[in-house]
């Protein structure tokens, strides 16, 4: 090479190094979010409304956490487990994520918790509740945790508030897969411990749209409860009440969620479920964020959205406490355990094992206006709040854990007949 060639190349190499150099510090100061969410087939609906939860926190922080840049990086898996576990491996191996966030329905949870374990990698259950990937088998997943909840852990409190309230018994009419059986698991334990009787326990095919066979055999009692998810939880109460029956219903917080919500009709109002979120919760976190939600997105948020804002919120609290980098998953964890923060849904910290601590909120539905909305619509009005609730209700950690994970079969139905 000439001298002339090298005096014409060098500020070319320069420059190519400095850019390099660049590339390099920018690469090392972002923070890559792989996020799974159902966002094709019949969950879609659902799984959009978790990315933009999470996206709207990040817009108003100029896509940074902690003072990181952020990618994020969404994948569809179709709500299905199978699919899941690919679509988080390839964000693992191929993207390098520093973390997955993400899954909804209770059996991705079981399926993503593994392979964080095998990858070493922060899974995040910003949405899947599982009960005991955060109880009896959270030793097998050091790279887990949740900020979201437990199925079981508002229908400790909704069981209870039942019993409380002039309930005797229960039938039961929910999604026969992991989520309806933990769901109503915890609901039975505490309603029956409380002194009331569970005396008919119908499972249902998940995704049910038809319950004409179904409705006919409810027995009567003084309430149903219902655990319905997607297009069940919109039919199951219209055909209800279409076929003439008017037994109150005492539903899962998900059977009414404010994404199903605005698709119900008057035959709705009354009814009581239970979460740890409700859009109509009055406290100025919170209509701050639905109104911002609702001014970006055209709906009130559900806590499908508003788990994954305050995931967000949570990691950004926990990225600055960490100096503005991610120093890897083990010590991600505590400081993250370390953490309590105000979210929309009220105060949230993490208990010694990764699970979430937070305000139940016990809703009835009512017509109504709120939040500056002149037209009257249907809203989540909260009723009774139940605080700093634990996944292990008011047993306590031991005990709780002694009993086995709420199944199909337990507690048993010992007053059917």
């Amino acid at each position: 090479m000439t001298k002339t060639w090298q005096r014409r190349l060098m500020p070319t190499l320069v420059g190519t190094s400095i850019a390099l150099g660049l590339t390099a510090t920018a690469s090392a100061e972002e923070l890559r979010i792989g996020f799974i969410a159902p966002t094709t087939g019949i969950f879609a609906q659902i799984g959009k409304d978790m990315v933009d939860g999470f996206q709207l926190y990040l817009e108003q922080h100029g896509n940074k956490l902690g003072g990181m840049d952020v990618k994020f990086i969404v994948e569809d898996n179709q709500g299905k487990p199978d699919a899941a576990v690919t679509k988080a491996k390839k964000l693992i191996l191929q993207d390098k994520v520093h973390m997955v966030v993400g899954g909804l329905l209770a059996s991705t949870g079981y399926a993503l918790a593994p392979v964080s374990t095998a990858e070493k990698t922060l899974y995040i259950s910003s949405t899947a509740s599982a009960d005991d990937l955060t109880q009896r088998q959270l030793d097998k997943y050091p790279y887990f945790m949740r900020t979201s909840w437990t199925s079981s852990l508002p229908h400790h409190a909704l069981g209870q508030w039942a019993c409380d309230n002039g309930f005797k018994t229960v039938a039961v009419v929910a999604a026969d897969y992991a989520f309806g059986y933990e769901v109503t698991g915890g609901f039975q334990k505490a309603f029956e411990d409380c002194g009331g009787k569970v005396i008919q326990k119908v499972w249902v095919p998940l995704n049910t749209k038809d319950f004409g066979p179904y409705i006919p055999t409810i027995k009567k009692a003084d309430a149903i409860f219902t655990v319905m998810v997607g297009p069940g939880a919109l039919q199951f109460p219209k055909q209800l009440r279409g076929s003439g029956i008017k037994t109150p219903i005492v539903g899962s917080g998900v059977s009414y969620d404010e994404f199903v919500l605005p698709f119900m009709g008057d035959e709705v109002i009354g009814d009581i479920s239970a979460l740890h979120y409700s859009a109509a919760i009055d406290t100025p976190a919170n209509q701050a964020f639905v109104t911002a939600y609702r001014a970006k997105f055209g709906k009130v948020p559900g806590y499908y959205s508003e788990n994954n804002y305050s995931t967000a919120m949570w990691l950004d609290a926990a990225i600055k406490k960490a100096g503005g980098k991610y120093p890897g998953a083990d010590e991600f964890i505590k400081v993250m355990g370390s953490i309590k923060i105000d979210a929309p849904r009220g105060p949230v910290e993490l208990d010694d094992m990764r699970n979430p601590v937070e305000n139940v909120y016990i809703k009835k539905v009512e017509k109504k206006k709120m939040f500056g909305y002149d037209k009257d619509e249907l809203w989540n009005t909260v009723i009774h709040t139940y605080p700093k609730v634990s996944q292990f209700w008011t047993y306590g950690k031991d005990k709780f854990l002694a009993q086995p994970l709420y199944s199909r079969d337990f507690p048993p139905c010992k007053f059917c007949e």
